[in-house]
């Protein structure tokens, strides 16, 4: 999963996913991480990106499809979110948009990627973080 490493939203879904992730399915790995771009297909990253990015078996999932795909993969009752999935795209973008474009003022931003702890540094595929 690709995240905007700035975003204090995008980085507490991540911990959300990380403490949920009891059978250990998902790597993690903050857009401005040094080198992932050349480590990724370029389209898998679209320009202006403000969007969370799964990547699962070779697929790049983007916005609200990647989030539900991610709930489906998550023990207990979080599966249930992905029967979302009958809303058609547009519509569930439209509200992924309509919160992605106001994350950095109702949640706010960091100024600098956060470097994963020692507990869950293996949950990130690059920790060698930019600026």
């Amino acid at each position: 999963m690709l995240f905007d490493g700035h975003c204090v939203l995008c980085s507490r879904t991540v911990h959300f996913i990380i403490r949920r992730d009891k059978k250990d399915l998902f790597r993690f790995a903050p857009l401005q991480a040094s080198g992932i771009s050349g480590r990724l297909p370029g389209s898998w990253i679209p320009e202006n990106n403000d969007s969370v990015i799964l990547i699962e078996n070779g697929r790049a999932w983007y916005r609200s499809s990647a989030i539900l795909r991610i709930m489906r993969r998550l023990p207990f009752g979080w599966p249930l979110l992905y029967l979302l999935v009958v809303i058609p795209v547009p519509v569930r973008d439209f509200f992924y948009k309509f919160v992605a474009g106001r994350r950095y003022k109702w949640f706010g931003k960091y100024d600098k990627c956060l470097v994963p702890d020692e507990s869950i540094r293996n949950k990130f595929t690059d920790y060698h973080l930019s600026d």
